[in-house]
């Protein structure tokens, strides 16, 4: 392919655009359908071979491959079929959610599907409503249950290349891309996999052990002990009460809501004011495991590297363990299902209770004498060295994606056609 920098454009009511280039509404580019739910209580309309697309199952994918229901040919009847490739836009409640039907399916009422026609590329109608996706919240207004109805998303702006052939030379380099993250999504997803098995291996049979016993945890190795939290560790420590502040008047503050996909972004932390005197008490050092006391992370727990002088909030419960287990083997273990079992037990089956101190306190750890617990982590460490440079590199690519949507959405930079 061949990219050239544009030079001539005009001025339209979205923006700039190539003069190759025209602005559409969407009903000039196709058909637009709304979706329609066959009523549930007639069961010869469901569990066929349709699928029913709703917007849970539109996800961060190009296509929707599966979905939780399927509808009968008299469920797709009383619908409205639409064919493979339709473009699928969310329009009640979660504005811009799209993707592309992966086969001839049904939507509910909350979608809007373009079936494109023949002079367009119905996979650069993805990418650019994709694109436009803020513009398309926006008009649908800042109320609570937010719906741009049919007639208004069929007046939906959107840029187009005259020229088919530019059409699909953009959206073919846009699905490389998306090929790319996919595969690497696979790769961390079998990687996870990979990690959860080892974790049922190792927390289990150890490395190199051959004598076992009957426990309250099953079958472990002679040589492991297992003992509550309140044995291993010192009392769990609630964290400091106070407000968060951007104004740097005292120390970092960490909160659950900083802790995202088990990482911390240090320079977003916010700053609170703590005195000299609690600084001691609430700051977090090496090897320290917080828990999330309540909200959709409860009971999920993270471990402090090296970090600048933080304290951390009340919605937090801080754990140090004692000599005899390594805290890297405790927040592995945290993170298996040995403590989730027991942590659904405690609750009830339900997180909705909130995790405690005298909870945590309970919870029964098993584990290897230190030079085991050594192996078990390094092997645990290298995994998750391999899923965090999957997903740097998941990130590089996403950033790519952005730039390259930028520039050949927009027709900064075009696609020579002949």
């Amino acid at each position: 392919m061949e990219f050239f920098k544009e030079t001539k454009t005009i001025s339209t009511q979205i923006g700039l655009i190539p003069e190759g280039w025209e602005v559409k509404e969407v009903r000039e580019i196709g058909q637009v359908v709304t979706g329609t739910t066959p009523r549930t209580k007639i069961k010869e309309y469901w569990s066929g071979k349709y699928p029913f697309v709703t917007p849970t199952d539109i996800s961060e994918s190009k296509y929707v491959s599966k979905t939780e229901r399927t509808v009968s040919e008299e469920g797709a009847r009383v619908g409205r079929l639409i064919p493979r490739d339709s473009v699928l836009i969310t329009c009640i409640a979660s504005i811009g959610k799209s993707a592309l039907a992966f086969a001839e399916c049904i939507t509910n009422q909350q979608i809007n599907a373009i079936i494109c026609n023949d002079k367009i590329d119905p996979h650069y109608v993805f990418y650019v409503i994709k694109f436009r996706e803020n513009a398309l919240k926006d008009s649908a207004g800042k109320t609570t249950n937010a719906i741009i109805k049919k007639s208004l998303f069929e007046k939906f702006l959107l840029p187009v290349p005259r020229k088919y052939d530019e059409q699909k030379k953009i959206s073919h380099i846009l699905s490389i891309i998306d090929e790319l993250i996919q595969q690497t999504d696979s790769i961390i997803q079998k990687t996870q996999e990979l990690k959860r098995g080892l974790m049922q291996e190792l927390l289990t049979k150890g490395i190199g052990d051959k004598e076992f016993k009957d426990t309250e945890h099953g079958r472990l190795p002679k040589t492991w002990k297992i003992q509550p939290v309140s044995e291993i560790c010192e009392k769990p420590e609630y964290g400091y009460t106070q407000s968060a502040t951007d104004e740097a008047i005292g120390p970092k503050f960490l909160r659950i809501t900083d802790i995202q996909e088990g990482k911390v972004k240090w320079d977003d932390v916010p700053f609170c004011d703590c005195p000299d005197e609690l600084v001691k008490k609430y700051k977090l050092k090496n090897g320290d495991i917080l828990f999330a006391r309540t909200g959709a992370t409860t009971g999920k727990s993270y471990m402090i590297g090296e970090c600048p002088g933080v304290v951390f909030a009340s919605y937090l419960i801080r754990i140090r363990t004692k000599d005899e287990v390594m805290p890297e083997y405790l927040f592995y273990f945290f993170n298996s299902e040995f403590y989730w079992e027991q942590v659904r037990k405690k609750m009830g089956g339900s997180a909705q209770g909130g995790m405690n101190a005298s909870l945590l306190s309970e919870i029964k750890v098993h584990f290897p004498p230190k030079e085991e617990q050594q192996k078990i982590i390094t092997i645990f460490a290298h995994v998750d060295e391999q899923i965090d440079g999957e997903k740097a590199t998941k990130e590089i690519i996403e950033t790519l994606k952005k730039g390259l949507m930028q520039i050949l959405l927009t027709g900064q930079v075009r696609i020579k056609v002949n």
